[in-house]
């Protein structure tokens, strides 16, 4: 079944020759999927560096982990794009149709993508844009993963920390630690430590509010480039200690994986 024809039940007047299809995926500095977990699809969207969306409906699809397979995330409707001077880019006033809102997160299309398009004419390619599978609801963060599997972007984080997921809240706010933060962009590492009240979910709430967390370096990076660097980290636990366990012993294992990743000497450890 193509994923037009079950819109078209949805709502009639939703026809390919009306439509571009947004084909969502990694552009070397943002991961739409991350972007739409992080409930700020839509507005990413409205952003554009050139014309792109000069008919009156766009259907977004963006790209999941494996081959040619696509997460819906709504039709919406377009209107003329107003530029922006300050960003150089187009700003749309998109509306999403709430007739299809209801598929919003939960149709998969497969479709092979031609080439590095990201912007098509929906009528020359609706007959391949196939209706792979629905999900039962919308896709979000799942379950917390146990702590050996936890590996986190900014936006995954502050969704978990936004919503106060139960599970994420629970695990991590009882027991304390030593984490991992990654730069992505640099490959530097920062080692950090939660002990007392409130564990690791009280200390990674403080990185999801500020992205420094007070951290010397990490501050002082974010002050130079610019708060949505910190877009570019990754959240991970090294090992997890009882509440219990003194401030000390904490540091001392802290220390220990600060001397086995060199995070003081090539890293964004200041000590």
């Amino acid at each position: 079944m193509r994923i037009f024809d079950l819109l078209s039940i949805l709502n009639p007047s939703i026809r390919p020759d009306k439509a571009k299809v947004h084909l969502a995926s990694w552009n070397g500095i943002e991961n739409p999927i991350d972007v739409y977990l992080a409930g700020k699809f839509e507005e990413w969207q409205r952003w554009q560096r050139r014309k792109n969306f000069e008919r009156k409906l766009v259907v977004s699809l963006i790209s999941l982990p494996g081959s040619d397979r696509w997460l819906f995330a709504g039709v919406h409707h377009s209107t003329a794009p107003e530029w922006v001077e300050g960003k150089k880019e187009y700003w749309y006033e998109l509306t999403e149709d709430q007739s299809c809102k209801e598929m919003n997160g939960r149709l998969v299309a497969a479709f092979r993508r031609p080439g590095r398009q990201s912007y098509l004419n929906a009528e020359n390619w609706a007959d391949k844009i196939q209706l792979s599978k629905i999900f039962g609801e919308q896709l979000s963060i799942g379950e917390f993963p146990g702590f050996k599997a936890v590996n986190l972007t900014k936006e995954e984080l502050e969704l978990i920390v936004r919503q106060s997921l139960e599970s994420w809240r629970t695990a991590l706010s009882n027991v304390a630690g030593v984490y991992l933060i990654s730069d992505t962009v640099s490959g530097k590492l920062y080692v950090g430590s939660a002990a007392g009240e409130g564990g690791i979910w009280q200390r990674w709430s403080s990185y999801a509010a500020h992205g420094h967390g007070g951290n010397i370096e990490l501050r002082k990076l974010l002050a130079e480039e610019g708060t949505d660097r910190a877009k570019e980290f990754r959240y991970s636990i090294l090992e997890i200690a009882d509440l219990h366990a003194s401030h000390q012993d904490i540091l001392d294992r802290e220390s220990h994986w600060k001397d086995i990743l060199m995070s003081r000497a090539y890293g964004l450890n200041a000590n």
